[in-house]
């Protein structure tokens, strides 16, 4: 039997897992995210919640709300 579903959002972008928790890393690389130069701010409401930590594990619940932030440098053209 398969374990069951949750869906999240990493930019308002659907993302699945059938894990329970996922590291900061797994978020930001599932979403399409360079874990070198982005990290993850969790969104509750109004409430804001930075994870820079990309070991940090998160028990993931459904529609949970996330953002990938850049912290790279932007070329100039």
């Amino acid at each position: 039997m398969s374990k069951p579903e949750t869906t999240y959002f990493v930019d308002n972008e659907p993302q699945t897992t059938d894990q329970r928790d996922l590291t900061v890393r797994q978020i930001l690389t599932n979403s399409g995210n360079d874990p070198e130069t982005h990290y993850l701010v969790e969104i509750k409401g109004d409430h804001q919640v930075d994870h820079r930590n990309l070991d940090e594990s998160l028990h993931i619940h459904e529609n949970e709300k996330f953002a990938a932030i850049f912290t790279g440098t932007t070329p100039v053209s």
